[in-house]
């Protein structure tokens, strides 16, 4: 039996954390060949530091001409996001730093995997194992420790932005340890939350009273009491931030991407990866499948995992965990999934429309537990597939 009475803690970490800049811009370069062609390879890592940042990876369009014009893009795509982020620090500034193409094209040997004739024998892009999660503690089937540190970090960013706080700087981490009581969250313990500054003369408790009003109004109603814990810039000034405080990298952040870890995680990064590979599209497919599960009723929890070959097109394995919460079996749970959604490589891709520019907004704040978007964005956090899973048991 689980456990029903613990505490969970999660972190989250903001758009301008080192390692989610350059998520940011691996994410903007995917998104840059995808509008050109829906069917473009990208692998795309990013890395910065002080007043520099370089590119690299392959990538690959039907139009070589095409594909050497877009090389010549990418200096411009790296600003813009540094400068949409918000660094216009000495050290680290979209007008000022050093960007690196190193970008190539695809290697031949890697395509001739994926690639087919037939279209339904497409490969996958890679090996690996994938999960989905999905849990009914939250309104978005979300864990509520990462859920709730991503609101934090966005509501500020907002308010960072929009001009209401300008003396936050973009770099943050947020970290919420959940009370849960009968194995649902009641409260919270202890918040940490580090924030960059402008103003070296701010003390903590000068940020504290910034940023304390915007977590208690993210937070539900109760979760906060005089027995929580407050660790608000701990060690005191934080005013160099972002790649001139740290090095960054993209995918570093894997569990902040998804769970918080409160789920299992197959190791692969989602950032710089057009949906070919199933690191990223079978990940968001084993979501999209656990979400469903949980909203048609069959599951108060639901792991899910995929299993793919490279060159392969058919997952190896399909698992399913309900974690003792399932109104039916978990083999039953299996085979439904398998049924309602075609899971080759590009039967996902068609299923959630994922061949469009529409990843740069996933580079923060999770992948997970976001809205729908009318372009397509983070479709695989629809619930339209639980009818299709009930009628298939």
């Amino acid at each position: 039996m689980s456990r029903q009475h613990y505490t969970f803690t999660s972190e989250s970490v903001s758009e301008g954390h080192p390692d989610k800049v350059c998520d940011r811009i691996s994410d903007a370069v995917l998104d840059a060949f995808l509008n050109e062609e829906p069917e473009a390879r990208v692998a795309c890592e990013t890395f910065a530091t002080t007043n520099r940042v370089v590119i690299g990876g392959e990538v690959g369009l039907s139009d070589q001409d095409k594909l050497h014009d877009y090389m010549g893009r990418i200096d411009r795509i790296a600003r813009d996001c540094i400068k949409d982020i918000g660094y216009e620090q000495d050290k680290f500034h979209h007008e000022t730093v050093e960007v690196t193409n190193l970008l190539h094209e695809q290697s031949a040997h890697i395509a001739q995997g994926v690639d087919a004739a037939d279209d339904k024998d497409e490969g996958a892009g890679d090996q690996g194992i994938m999960f989905g999660y999905a849990t009914m503690e939250t309104p978005a089937l979300m864990p509520a420790p990462i859920q709730y540190s991503h609101a934090i970090l966005r509501r500020l960013a907002e308010v960072r932005k929009n001009g209401s706080e300008p003396a936050l700087g973009p770099d943050a981490k947020s970290q919420l340890s959940v009370v849960y009581r009968d194995g649902k969250p009641v409260g919270v313990s202890s918040i940490v939350l580090s924030t960059q500054h402008l103003d070296e003369a701010l003390s903590s408790n000068d940020i504290r009273a910034i940023v304390e009003p915007y977590i208690r109004e993210t937070l539900p109603e109760g979760w906060l009491s005089a027995e929580t814990e407050w660790h608000v810039n701990p060690t005191g000034k934080f005013v160099i931030g972002g790649p001139d405080g740290d090095a960054g990298l993209t995918g570093r952040k894997i569990i902040v991407d998804t769970y918080g870890g409160a789920a299992p995680h197959g190791g692969g990064a989602f950032s710089g990866k057009d949906p070919t590979k199933v690191d990223r599209s079978a990940a968001y497919a084993a979501r999209y499948l656990a979400k469903n599960v949980v909203a048609a009723g069959m599951a108060e929890r639901c792991t899910i995992q995929l299993s793919y070959a490279i060159g392969v097109s058919k997952p190896l394995s399909i698992y399913a965990d309900a974690h003792g919460t399932g109104q039916i079996s978990d083999a039953e749970i299996e085979q439904a999934v398998g049924q309602v959604m075609d899971l080759t490589p590009r039967g996902i891709r068609q299923h959630l429309e994922l061949n469009k520019p529409i990843y740069q907004r996933t580079a923060a704040y999770g992948h997970f537990g976001r809205d729908p978007e009318a372009d397509g964005g983070f479709s695989w956090e629809r619930t339209d597939l639980a009818d299709a899973l009930k009628k298939a048991v």
